[in-house]
């Protein structure tokens, strides 16, 4: 990987005026993958959380108003950042930070940056461990393109946390587009396929072509899905059939050569952000006003 510099900033929004900034190498000796950073850093109360990677400060906490450093935790190991974005999780009563670095699943102690646990079979054989897992209660998700995806469960033990693993298979979501929870059912996408599956039982529920591999947004009921190949899907986030209701391919989009889409669908304020490359499209999605008549009697 070519050299690079990595900072992580804070701006005043109104003002874009620089707060503060740390270079994830210089002040905490990170260790990118082979395709640089690319996480999304977590807030969490007046504390930000993310992953520089290596052996001094794996996962770092930050006071997100100063830039002061709170924690840092050395993840046995010493490994290197993956491009998964870390999450919250409480069991037990211990509030931790779940991350997926490139070694396996980690969880953190949100309070002191004690290293907690390490689940590694998702990892296993893959040189890029990238979508952010999926948490509900005591479980969590984690699934990697060349291996599989597979269902913890966590429960205290001794004062930390222990956990079991409750299924694992190479037919679950595992791309790069990640995998949403919507009620009792997990969905995402193989390399080829999207997959519906009970989240506690890892029980496939149907499989559709749907556009292949994608990235997955959940809204009111449906899934967006931004497919590698560029095409855009309106779904039904429904556990008994896959139920289509639309897809298009955005007009006049970019000649991306060999490369794939892998941005996320957005939804916000009743509209649908796409972008590919060095473009971006927005589409109203509200629902049509209803006209109410009044009558007189």
């Amino acid at each position: 990987m070519r050299s690079v510099r990595i900072d992580l900033a804070s701006l005043e929004t109104a003002s874009g005026i620089l707060r503060w900034k740390k270079n994830l190498r210089a002040d905490f000796g990170g260790k990118p993958g082979n395709w640089a950073y690319a996480e999304s850093p977590l807030i969490d109360g007046d504390v930000l959380v993310c992953t520089p990677g290596g052996p001094d400060a794996t996962i770092v906490a930050l006071n997100k108003k100063s830039g002061e450093v709170i924690w840092k935790c050395a993840v046995p190991g010493g490994d290197q950042a993956a491009y998964a974005s870390a999450i919250i999780m409480s069991v037990g009563g211990i509030k931790q930070y779940v991350q997926f670095v490139q070694k396996g699943l980690v969880g953190i102690d949100a309070k002191t940056g004690k290293f907690l646990w390490r689940y590694d079979q998702t990892a296993k054989g893959s040189p890029a461990n990238i979508p952010t897992p999926v948490a509900d209660g005591p479980y969590v998700y984690s699934g990697a393109g060349r291996s599989g995806g597979g269902l913890i469960k966590l429960s205290p033990k001794d004062g930390g946390i222990d956990f079991e693993q409750v299924y694992f298979s190479p037919k679950l979501p595992t791309q790069i587009g990640g995998a949403v929870k919507v009620g009792q059912h997990l969905y995402g996408t193989t390399a080829k396929m999207l997959v519906c599956a009970e989240f506690t039982t890892g029980a496939v529920k149907w499989e559709a072509a749907s556009v292949g591999a994608g990235s997955l947004c959940y809204a009111e009921g449906n899934l967006y899905i931004h497919g590698e190949n560029g095409e855009v899907a309106l779904a039904e986030a429904n556990a008994d059939a896959y139920k289509e209701h639309g897809r298009f391919t955005p007009p006049e989009s970019p000649d991306r050569g060999r490369s794939k889409a892998w941005a996320y669908p957005v939804v916000a304020n009743g509209r649908l952000y796409i972008r590919d490359l060095s473009s971006i499209w927005c589409y109203d999605i509200k629902a049509p006003q209803q006209t109410v008549s009044a009558s007189k009697n």
